[in-house]
């Protein structure tokens, strides 16, 4: 296997010299993604073969003309949203991640590859004051997110927030950063100009913009300030989580991320404050904005909630050669930080994975996890978790679990649906300019309890009557009695 993986990585080197345009990419991205990802096969069948070959015959057209590179990667993403629109990716490797040297990239270099990005200048003076004449309160206003200075203007019918400052290198004066279209809609570049899309944008209080998991201040106009939604943003914007006594008869922890990383903190904010977790009638959970992390990070939770047994559905791997090379990255990668024993477990896994190459494979004993407790603890009696539609993967599976207590109700908004087909992995495209990520897993529950773009549905919806920064207020009053 080491001569294999020896090949492997001579490979991409040896064609670079080759024409690596955007129709070679799609070939591979295509190739590489149906003959591995565990959810392409589903997928194909469910939406049948004549609307594959359909979506592929467009694209292939639409590649043909594309001598962009960042063009190329926004046409092969939403080649792969055919499948799903979680748990997917394409990104561009720098010159410096392609070779593989190390090298730093210069700052030129990063500027010409943006040099011809859509520009829209703002005479900030002029702008200044307009803003401060202006009496409607939207989202026009100069806007600040670390390291980026943004002019929200509006352009007949939407807005188009363009560079003020900001690094100087990725993003330059003038580049849009971000489009409000007029329903809403928001489409926001990141710092490698890489598209994200989402459903609105937020004005939280007069002086917060909220766009998915990104959050813009405003710097002009001044405005009077809401203490409510200054409170909001404080809680919202923490990447540690927290815990909060609300009143006598309700603590509160927030969740932001289930990173594996995270698990010791939150083990040890329910560790330290148990006895008041235990001793209060009502908790809330809040989970908004958490993309997922890892299971175990969840489960120091699981005993708060317990009613009645937990059943978790498993999962089956799709066994390819480049799949089954993650388990050796677990054995020989020693940033995944693997014990002897999880080696072993590791080894024993990637030998029963090659013994079943083209199949699905499920590594564990039953499709079936059952867990169980000792002891349901009488408090909290109601646990009502907070959900947006920027939760997934993990969170949404502890949302699964956590729906089986009879103590607990959803609060919020529908999530985003990316569970199902799981468990990511990356490669690197023969010609070294992508990085294509897949998935290694299927569910057991699909087809009859799909999750992926359908997402989990709150028991009390919060309209958009409700700002955010009320949410809480909200749970509270549905959990008094």
């Amino acid at each position: 296997m080491k001569k294999l993986l020896l090949v492997f990585v001579l490979f991409p080197l040896f064609i670079q010299a080759q024409d690596c345009d955007c129709l070679s990419n799609f070939e591979w991205v295509k190739k590489t993604f149906e003959e591995n990802d565990a959810g392409a096969p589903y997928i194909i069948e469910k939406k049948g073969r004549a609307a594959y070959e359909a979506h592929n015959a467009t694209f292939e057209q639409e590649v043909k003309n594309i001598s962009n590179s960042l063009e190329c990667t926004q046409t092969l993403y939403q080649w792969l949203t055919f499948f799903r629109s979680g748990h997917i990716g394409i990104s561009r490797l720098s010159p410096g991640q392609a070779s593989g040297s190390g090298e730093a990239v210069s700052d030129e270099k990063i500027r010409e590859q943006f040099a011809d990005w859509e520009k829209h200048l703002i005479d900030t003076t002029q702008f200044q004051h307009y803003l401060n004449r202006k009496s409607q309160v939207d989202y026009e206003g100069i806007w600040f997110s670390n390291p980026y200075k943004i002019g929200i203007q509006k352009v007949g019918d939407e807005y188009i927030g363009s560079v003020i400052e900001a690094d100087g290198v990725y993003w330059t004066e003038g580049q849009v950063k971000l489009k409000i279209s007029k329903s809403g809609a928001v489409t926001y570049y990141m710092r490698d100009h890489s598209p994200r899309e989402f459903n609105e944008a937020i004005l939280i209080g007069n002086n917060h913009l909220q766009m998915g998991f990104v959050t813009l201040n405003r710097l002009n106009p001044e405005l009077e300030r809401d203490e409510a939604a200054e409170r909001y943003m404080q809680l919202i914007s923490s990447r540690e989580p927290f815990f909060e006594q609300l009143n006598e008869q309700t603590t509160y922890i927030r969740i932001p991320d289930f990173s594996w990383s995270e698990k010791v903190k939150i083990d040890s904010i329910i560790k330290t404050h148990w006895d008041a977790i235990i001793s209060a009638p009502n908790m809330i959970i809040d989970l908004r904005n958490n993309g997922g992390g890892s299971d175990e990070s969840y489960y120091g939770l699981l005993p708060i909630l317990y009613t009645n047994r937990i059943r978790t559905i498993g999962m089956e791997l799709r066994s390819t050669p480049l799949n089954n090379q993650r388990m050796l990255d677990f054995i020989n990668d020693p940033n995944y930080g693997f014990s002897e024993e999880e080696k072993k477990w590791a080894q024993k896994s990637y030998d029963t994975l090659s013994q079943h190459i083209g199949e699905f494979v499920n590594l564990d004993t039953s499709n079936v996890e059952i867990r169980t407790y000792d002891v349901v603890h009488p408090y909290p009696e109601q646990v009502g978790i907070i959900i947006n539609e920027n939760n997934g993967s993990t969170a949404e599976q502890f949302l699964l679990a956590a729906k089986q207590s009879k103590k607990v109700k959803l609060f919020g908004t529908t999530t985003v649906g990316a569970l199902d087909i799981s468990n990511m992995y990356s490669v690197v495209s023969p010609c070294n300019e992508f990085r294509l990520a897949y998935c290694l897993s299927k569910s057991y529950r699909i087809p009859d309890m799909a999750i992926d773009d359908i997402g989990l549905q709150p028991d009390f919806f919060i309209d958009s009557t409700v700002p955010p920064h009320q949410w809480i207020d909200f749970v509270m009053e549905v959990m008094k009695k």
